[in-house]
């Protein structure tokens, strides 16, 4: 699995206006079936991002349908991003992470005993 993260940086004036726009990016992915989420930082280091959307992918190839069509149905993403950049202090940040799923796998297998050291 793979995290694709978009960060924002806002003036604080225009952070509601941000968030009511992520939130069209929201819900336009998960319409198309993905999971996704809009994180609000309580707090940040200097230059961090005011505001964060998630998304969960399985192949990066979905990367493209995210970054290409936001806003839903009969909507313009462009005229949807022209809006946003105008609320950006800087470009978009993206992350893309890959989930490290050994954990998760390793639950389910049986520990292995090592033998202990003998003295002598």
């Amino acid at each position: 699995m793979y995290l694709a993260r978009f960060s924002y940086d806002v003036l604080p004036v225009d952070r509601q206006c941000a968030m009511d726009l992520i939130r069209q990016e929201v819900d336009a992915a998960r319409e198309a079936g993905l999971t996704t989420r809009l994180l609000v930082p309580l707090t940040r280091g200097q230059g961090g991002a005011a505001l964060q959307f998630e998304v969960e992918l399985t192949s990066l190839d979905q990367l493209e349908q995210v970054r290409h069509h936001h806003g839903g149905p009969g909507q313009d993403a462009g005229s949807l991003m022209q809006a946003f950049s105008g609320n950006l202090r800087s470009p978009p940040g993206v992350e893309i992470l890959r989930s490290d799923d050994r954990h998760a796998a390793e639950r389910h297998q049986p520990r292995r005993r090592y033998p202990e050291a003998r003295n002598g």
